[in-house]
């Protein structure tokens, strides 16, 4: 059995050959988590491998084993240089961390462990050894990295929210329970401590089934009784909902968009009751501004502003119109929606992923979301806009997907910050359905909602389901490194513009360099270190 050590940066594939790696030194700030691999690859025979992992009381430390995952295509639009992976894919990608750390290996197969150290905040400034144990039957090998602990404590981000869609409805299908039952609340709570480790501080709440891609299986928090014409509200699931994120530190929160996506041209589904039996309130497809739903909306919507203001929540807020609208039809159609909102609901200001710079420039939104190929042109014309990006763009653009560089994806919080984003949206935290169906999918088998290629792979979902609570991915453990790095921007007053960040000229021209991510990471706990 050959083994070495390995930065977090790379993914080993099944085929991937042996290296002689044998020291490896990790820079953090106290607060900070980081991350490296030990690897190993068996010889002519197979093999029962295990791995454990010791560090000094002052750090924490946890092992997980990467996991593989099938992948048949690469993704497209996207050149070779800007692949993972090529040689080896289509075949098995690492992606899943699995918590199981022995298990039986073939012969001439490299496999990984993924080492995440914790550093506490009062952990005294030093250097700390974290040794890893790798067994194969009676034959052991241990790998030791530095951990070199710095005087500088990792801030906490300030004014960049950061969201991913957060789907009810897959937890409900994958551990069979039925919406909001006492079962229920059991499962979510470690997804919802999952996403707050690892940077998210905005929850979507699913006080209406969310009207994103398809109809979907209802999932309402919001419990809604009419009699004569006039509605009755309870809200006191939703105060749970938001209670449960709360418990975790996540502060802010999304509405559900109030009305249908891709140009706001219908009502959205609101269920009598809390959907138990799917009846609507009013047919699919009423039109968004037909006398059911503006009766509605007239009696909602100060009621929901009363909620906010008794809970305390409006000033925690982001509210949704409608989910990517684009082109000279939808701008009438969100801008008739937006008309009736400013009508009803003044107090709402409103923000949408749309990238059709049109619609900011008309003033139909207060906050835009361009996606990452458009966001620029928003920075130059002055209008403040957080950024997102999906299975698109591709090509040399900042990406998450199966066979996106690791590297790459390191510096979306470098990004983020020299182009001036002010906060980031993502659709897909887990999403474990065929695209626009309520058909559940095996996210371990399938990781492109059987939509490949206008999906790409990796793109829906940033965790797995697991028997106790989420199963996190490297690309989720890499962009919560970035959001590390965004942090420790700044907090040492470095500008956007400065001289040290002049390589990143937009989401599409940056530097891809583990090196040149440990140089200005140097910098910046050097300077840190003096605070």
């Amino acid at each position: 059995m050959d083994t070495w050590l390995s930065s977090s940066l790379r993914r080993f594939y099944p085929g991937s050959p042996a290296e002689e790696v044998r020291a490896l030194t990790l820079e953090a700030a106290r607060g900070e988590r980081v991350s490296f691999q030990a690897v190993c690859r068996t010889d002519d025979s197979d093999q029962q491998l295990e791995a454990s992992v010791s560090t000094p009381e002052a750090l924490l430390a946890r092992v997980r084993r990467v996991g593989y995952v099938p992948l048949l295509h690469h993704s497209t639009e996207t050149p070779l240089d800007e692949l993972d992976g090529v040689g080896h894919i289509p075949g098995y990608v690492p992606d899943p961390l699995l918590p199981d750390l022995a298990f039986h290996a073939g012969p001439y197969e490299t496999h990984a462990f993924w080492i995440t150290v914790q550093v506490p905040i009062d952990a005294e400034p030093g250097s700390y050894a974290v040794t890893v144990t790798l067994r194969a039957g009676e034959e052991h090998a241990a790998l030791t990295a530095t951990v070199n602990v710095h005087r500088a404590i990792l801030p906490r981000r300030r004014d960049f929210p950061v969201t991913h869609w957060f789907y009810a409805d897959a937890l409900c299908d994958w551990y069979k329970v039925q919406p909001f039952e006492e079962a229920f609340w059991r499962v979510l709570d470690p997804y919802l401590a999952d996403v707050a480790a690892h940077g998210q501080d905005t929850l979507y709440v699913p006080m209406f089934t969310p009207p994103l891609d398809g109809v979907k299986r209802p999932t309402q928090l919001l419990d809604v009784r009419r009699s004569d014409g006039r509605y009755q509200f309870d809200w006191s699931l939703v105060r749970r909902w938001i209670s449960a994120a709360q418990t975790h530190g996540i502060a802010r929160l999304e509405w559900t968009h109030l009305f249908t996506q891709w140009g706001a041209q219908y009502a959205i589904r609101i269920y009598e009751g809390r959907a138990e039996t799917e009846t609507l309130l009013w047919p699919a497809q009423t039109g968004a501004r037909s006398e059911p739903y503006l009766g509605f909306l007239s009696q909602f919507l100060p009621e929901f502003e009363r909620f906010l203001q008794v809970e305390g929540l409006m000033d925690h807020s982001f509210f949704h119109l409608s989910d990517e609208p684009h082109g000279d039809a939808h701008l009438a159609t969100y801008q008739a929606a937006r008309d009736l909102l400013h009508e009803l609901a003044p107090w709402m200001r409103v923000m949408d992923a749309l990238s059709d710079i049109r619609f900011a420039r008309a003033g139909l939104t207060d906050v835009p979301i361009p996606i990452t190929a458009t966001a620029p042109d928003f920075v130059r014309e002055g209008m403040p806009a957080w950024v997102y990006f999906c299975c698109g763009p591709r090509g040399r653009y900042l990406q998450r997907l199966y066979d996106t560089p690791l590297v790459k994806t390191r510096m979306a919080g470098w990004l983020f910050y020299r182009n001036q984003a002010r906060g980031f949206l993502h659709w897909g935290y887990n999403y474990w359905y065929k695209r626009k169906t309520r058909q559940l999918i095996d996210p371990y088998v399938v990781s492109d909602g059987l939509s490949w290629p206008d999906w790409a792979c990796g793109d829906p979902f940033q965790v797995y389901p697991g028997a106790d609570g989420p199963v996190d991915s490297l690309r989720w453990e890499i962009f919560a490194e970035s959001l590390q790095d965004y942090a420790l921007l700044q907090a040492s007053g470095l500008a956007p513009d400065d001289p040290a960040l002049a390589e990143i000229r937009d989401y599409a021209d940056f530097p891809h360099d583990a090196a040149w991510i440990a140089g200005r990471r140097a910098e910046l706990l050097a300077k840190l270190d003096r605070v």
